[in-house]
Order: C-alpha cells, then sequence, then structure tokens
C-alpha cells in the first residue's frame, strides 16, 4: 500500500485559496439572487400601486388625468416616484370638448 505525498504549504495555500473562491462565488450568486428577488418583488408591488385624484377616484399607473388643486388645472399622470406613486404634472390646462349650437336628438 503507498502512502500519499505530505500535503507541500505550497498545496495548502493554494487549497485554501480555491475554497475562499468557492465561497466567494457562491455568496456573490447568493447576492446576485436576493437582489433579482427584491426587484421582482418591487415590480409585482408597484403593479398594484394607485394614484388618487382629490375626488377619491383611483388611477392606475400610467393613466393620465386632468387634476384641479387650488385652483389650478393640469395634466398630469401616475407615476412612481421613490417607492410611492405620485402625480407628475405633463402640461397646464386641460383638453375641453368644443360644443356646437346644436342639439343632438333622438330619432
Amino acid at each position: 500500500m503507498q502512502s500519499q505525498p505530505a500535503l507541500s504549504v505550497s498545496g495548502f495555500y493554494n487549497l485554501l485559496y480555491n475554497a475562499a473562491m468557492v465561497d466567494r462565488r457562491t455568496i456573490l450568486l447568493g447576492m446576485t439572487a436576493a437582489v433579482a428577488a427584491l426587484l421582482v418583488a418591487d415590480v409585482v408591488r408597484a403593479h398594484n400601486c394607485t394614484c388618487r385624484n382629490r375626488d377619491g377616484s383611483k388611477y392606475q399607473l400610467g393613466q393620465i388625468a386632468c387634476l384641479r388643486v387650488d385652483g389650478n388645472v393640469y395634466m398630469a399622470r401616475c407615476e412612481m416616484n421613490l417607492n410611492v406613486s405620485t402625480w407628475k404634472k405633463l402640461s397646464d390646462g386641460c383638453p375641453t370638448a368644443a360644443r356646437s349650437g346644436a342639439a343632438f336628438t333622438a330619432r
């Protein structure tokens, strides 16, 4: 029966270095997976967020509404800002439909 040669000092350091690299890769992989899971959870949570108008009506992210705040009227879009739903002003004023002098009659 042959005995194995003793592990040299450089072989021992190489063994420790390789073990440390495996641990670093495992930690890096775990951290990457955790960040990805948090991003997915944030997107799912943000998908359920809504903005509210002063009259209480709800708007989904991306929807545009005419807001009236303190006498000012403007168009705004429901968006996320730092994990909070908020209104982003798009333009002053709101579009209005032109009213003609003729009334519609039902036939």
